[in-house]
């Protein structure tokens, strides 16, 4: 039984592959893009409980996709992931509603912690 739908977005190909590997092992109904029209069709067309937003996305960043997102349905939860530690453009994501943020390079675990409390059945993320 899956635990809930997450959509994963970032431009880097290893880091969507890693995180839907992850996610899936977890029981998690995952969606990748590797761009923001790509995200945003699948908030559109499959809505994620949760979505896991790189900040810096060529084209569209992850601010914007951010600010779309919560037009379209604001129930979703983002955690945004960021290589920078721009304070700013993370206090302005979280102003826009994401509910916190990760950086790069993050622990696996925790994120995986993080998204089962916010998503997951009762069951904690066990690591390893």
């Amino acid at each position: 039984m899956e635990k809930g739908k997450l959509l994963i977005v970032d431009d880097q190909h290893g880091i969507r592959v890693l995180l839907e590997e992850v996610f899936k092992m977890d029981g998690f109904y995952t969606l990748t893009a590797a761009n923001g029209q790509q995200a945003l069709d699948h908030v559109n067309n499959d809505p994620p409980d949760l979505v896991l937003l790189d900040m810096k996305i060529p084209g569209m960043d992850g601010l914007e996709i951010l600010k779309h997102i919560k037009e379209i349905n604001n129930s979703i939860m983002v955690i945004m992931m960021t290589a920078y530690g721009e304070l700013n453009m993370i206090k302005e994501a979280k102003e826009a509603g994401a509910m916190r943020h990760f950086s790069k390079p993050f622990d696996i675990d925790e994120i995986r912690a993080v998204v089962n409390d916010a998503i997951g059945d009762d069951h904690a993320a066990t690591g390893s």
